[in-house]
Protein backbone atom coordinates (compact mmCIF):
# COMPACT_ATOMS: atom_id res chain seq x y z
CA UNK A 1 0.00 0.00 0.00
CA UNK A 2 1.45 3.34 -1.07
CA UNK A 3 1.26 6.24 1.38
CA UNK A 4 2.18 9.90 1.26
CA UNK A 5 5.68 10.49 2.61
CA UNK A 6 6.99 7.09 1.56
CA UNK A 7 10.29 6.77 -0.23
CA UNK A 8 9.67 4.50 -3.20
CA UNK A 9 11.66 3.22 -6.16
CA UNK A 10 10.67 3.83 -9.77
CA UNK A 11 12.13 4.41 -13.20
CA UNK A 12 11.83 8.17 -12.95
CA UNK A 13 10.99 9.60 -16.38
CA UNK A 14 13.43 12.04 -17.92
CA UNK A 15 12.32 15.42 -19.25
CA UNK A 16 12.56 14.11 -22.81
CA UNK A 17 10.17 11.29 -21.82
CA UNK A 18 12.80 8.57 -22.18
CA UNK A 19 12.73 5.85 -19.56
CA UNK A 20 14.91 6.84 -16.64
CA UNK A 21 16.98 4.73 -14.33
CA UNK A 22 15.64 3.15 -11.17
CA UNK A 23 15.88 5.73 -8.41
CA UNK A 24 14.20 6.77 -5.18
CA UNK A 25 11.37 9.28 -5.07
CA UNK A 26 9.13 10.60 -2.32
CA UNK A 27 5.36 10.20 -2.62
CA UNK A 28 3.85 13.68 -2.27
CA UNK A 29 0.13 13.02 -2.73
CA UNK A 30 -2.41 10.80 -4.45
CA UNK A 31 -3.92 12.52 -7.45
CA UNK A 32 -7.69 13.02 -7.39
CA UNK A 33 -9.89 10.75 -9.45
CA UNK A 34 -10.59 7.07 -9.82
CA UNK A 35 -7.04 6.04 -10.81
CA UNK A 36 -4.16 5.02 -8.57
CA UNK A 37 -1.93 7.87 -9.78
CA UNK A 38 0.56 9.57 -7.47
CA UNK A 39 2.55 12.81 -7.52
CA UNK A 40 6.20 12.10 -6.68
CA UNK A 41 9.45 14.08 -6.39
CA UNK A 42 12.75 12.59 -7.47
CA UNK A 43 15.47 12.00 -4.88
CA UNK A 44 19.11 12.40 -5.89
CA UNK A 45 22.46 11.94 -4.20
CA UNK A 46 23.76 14.96 -6.15
CA UNK A 47 23.60 17.39 -3.22
CA UNK A 48 25.46 20.03 -5.21
CA UNK A 49 22.40 20.36 -7.47
CA UNK A 50 20.07 21.28 -4.61
CA UNK A 51 18.29 24.59 -5.11
CA UNK A 52 18.64 26.50 -1.85
CA UNK A 53 15.28 27.39 -0.32
CA UNK A 54 13.41 25.09 -2.73
CA UNK A 55 14.78 21.54 -2.60
CA UNK A 56 14.96 19.54 0.62
CA UNK A 57 18.27 18.00 1.71
CA UNK A 58 18.17 14.87 3.87
CA UNK A 59 21.38 14.72 5.88
CA UNK A 60 22.65 11.64 7.65
CA UNK A 61 22.30 13.53 10.95
CA UNK A 62 18.57 14.25 10.42
CA UNK A 63 16.17 12.39 12.71
CA UNK A 64 14.24 10.83 9.80
CA UNK A 65 17.30 9.79 7.77
CA UNK A 66 17.39 6.31 9.32
CA UNK A 67 13.75 5.68 8.41
CA UNK A 68 14.13 7.01 4.86
CA UNK A 69 15.84 3.91 3.48
CA UNK A 70 18.35 6.14 1.70
CA UNK A 71 21.96 4.99 1.64
CA UNK A 72 23.63 8.42 1.45
CA UNK A 73 22.84 12.05 2.10
CA UNK A 74 20.31 13.02 -0.57
CA UNK A 75 18.17 15.83 -1.92
CA UNK A 76 14.46 15.80 -2.67
CA UNK A 77 14.36 17.64 -5.99
CA UNK A 78 11.06 19.53 -5.72
CA UNK A 79 11.38 20.72 -9.32
CA UNK A 80 11.67 17.14 -10.58
CA UNK A 81 8.08 16.00 -10.18
CA UNK A 82 6.05 13.38 -12.00
CA UNK A 83 2.57 11.91 -11.96
CA UNK A 84 2.92 8.14 -12.08
CA UNK A 85 0.63 5.13 -11.97
CA UNK A 86 0.77 2.89 -8.92
CA UNK A 87 2.17 0.11 -11.11
CA UNK A 88 5.29 2.21 -11.83
CA UNK A 89 6.24 2.21 -8.15
CA UNK A 90 8.53 -0.78 -7.68
CA UNK A 91 8.42 -0.75 -3.90
CA UNK A 92 8.79 1.30 -0.75
CA UNK A 93 12.14 1.54 1.02
CA UNK A 94 11.25 3.93 3.85
CA UNK A 95 9.55 7.20 4.68
CA UNK A 96 10.31 10.80 5.55
CA UNK A 97 8.99 12.77 8.53
CA UNK A 98 5.62 14.46 8.14
CA UNK A 99 7.28 17.84 8.81
CA UNK A 100 9.67 17.30 5.90
CA UNK A 101 6.81 16.24 3.61
CA UNK A 102 4.95 19.43 4.57
CA UNK A 103 8.02 21.54 3.65
CA UNK A 104 8.22 19.79 0.26
CA UNK A 105 4.53 20.49 -0.35
CA UNK A 106 4.90 24.13 0.68
CA UNK A 107 7.90 24.62 -1.60
CA UNK A 108 5.94 23.17 -4.48
CA UNK A 109 2.75 25.16 -3.82
CA UNK A 110 4.64 28.42 -3.20
CA UNK A 111 6.44 27.99 -6.50
CA UNK A 112 3.22 27.20 -8.40
CA UNK A 113 1.53 30.22 -6.83
CA UNK A 114 4.46 32.49 -7.76
CA UNK A 115 5.49 33.19 -4.18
Amino acid sequence: MIQEGQVVLLRFPTTDMAEGKLRPAVVVRKLPGPYEDWLVCMISSQINRAIDGFDEVISTSDSDYGNSGLKVESVIRVSRIAAVAREALVGAVGYIASERLERVRLSLSDWINGE
